[in-house]
């Protein structure tokens, strides 16, 4: 069967040669069923790497933590799609416009830069900035708005895919309403659909997949194993709350987001969105979703597909032609980043469509 090849295929992940990951957790599902649930390899493994030897460090055995289904990831720039939601909750309200000029609200901002470009990446912002070089939110803030002054790129000239996009939606939300980011994803989107596990963090590290010997030169900061705490650094400097990372979730708790926007925004009793916005939210070129990506959407892409990677290892792929949705998470960090590319998660979205095309 096409689950028993997804789990085989996910199950083998972290003993490749070189293994993409040190573990993972993956669920797949057609509407409300979950058709495939597995996890693999290792939560928590290594104490540190070493440069010279270029390879990690092992903890004690007793100390190596397996990767469960339930096991919490730091979702890295996955957070930029429950931006992206918070982002429209606020527009059905009435509280923003998705065409108006961010800086009607945030005036350090350039003339004709809205909050579409915003969420479209197509704001001409540059893909980010060392705010972890400067002490305190004034200091780093000051780097975004002399880029938000004068963007490197004309403002709607093409999609340039950048952080700065979603901090920006950030402060504009915390502007518009009063509240905190966190505050609006748990009020607005993880409470209603009971997400337990989704939260921004810092998190007490058990029952979290570790991430990275964050040091000088391969990382930007000098941190140690970071588990429980962000691994982007500008996240990390922004005090854990930022628009395009922080997040920490479960598979499981993914796999209810995924199942609320197949079915137009609705989960339960909860409604988190209209089903209009939820169309124009995955349609290209997506507002905050990446759209028809097949470098990890394998064959789901050209259909309308919609989705996200995290740096960190983490994705999440949705289809509304087959109803069907795939989350995989995947610690690809420890014991320091690496490009691993995306060829695994194309795969098991290609598993996935193949079974899908044959059950329509």
């Amino acid at each position: 069967m096409w689950t028993d090849r997804l789990v085989s295929g996910v199950r083998a992940l972290p003993d490749g040669r070189p293994a993409w990951c040190a573990g993972a957790v993956v669920i797949a599902g057609r509407g409300p069923v979950v058709a495939a649930e597995a996890a693999a390899g290792w939560a928590v493994r290594y104490r540190a790497y070493d440069p010279v030897a270029d390879r990690g460090v092992d903890l004690p055995r007793d100390l190596w933590e397996r990767m469960r289904v339930g096991t919490v990831f730091d979702l890295a720039s996955l957070t930029k799609l429950f931006t992206a939601l918070a982002t429209l909750q606020q527009a059905e309200c009435g509280r923003l416009a998705l065409d108006e000029e961010v800086r009607s609200r945030l005036p350090a901002f350039a003339p004709g830069i809205t909050v579409r470009q915003l969420l479209t990446h197509t704001s001409g912002l540059r893909p980010e900035l060392p705010l972890y070089e400067r002490r305190g939110r004034a200091a780093q803030l000051e780097l975004l708005w002399d880029q938000a002054a004068a963007p490197d790129g004309r403002p709607g000239s093409g999609h340039r895919y950048s952080d700065l996009n979603l901090i920006a939606l950030q402060l504009l939300l915390e502007q518009c309403t009063g509240q905190r980011l966190d505050v609006l994803v748990r009020e607005g989107i993880t409470g209603p659909l009971g997400m337990r596990s989704t939260s921004f963090g810092p998190l007490a590290p058990q029952g979290v997949a570790a991430t990275e010997d964050q040091r000088r030169p391969w990382a930007k900061a000098d941190r140690g194993m970071v588990r429980g705490e962000v691994h982007d650094e500008n996240a990390w400097a922004l005090g854990g709350v930022a628009g395009h990372a922080g997040l920490f979730s479960t598979a499981q708790d993914l796999a209810v987001l995924c199942r609320t926007l197949l079915n137009g925004g609705a989960y339960g009793a909860a409604r988190i969105l209209r089903p209009a916005t939820v169309a124009a939210l995955l349609e290209p070129p997506g507002l905050g979703f990446a759209v028809d990506q097949p470098y990890f959407m394998g064959e789901l892409a050209g259909r309308g597909a919609a989705g996200h990677t995290g740096f960190t290892g983490t994705s999440l792929v949705l289809d509304r032609v087959t109803d069907t949705f795939l989350v995989l998470l995947a610690n690809t960090v420890p014991p320091r980043r690496r490009d691993g590319g995306s060829a695994p998660r194309a795969a098991a979205a290609t598993c996935l469509a193949r079974a899908a095309s044959r059950r329509r």
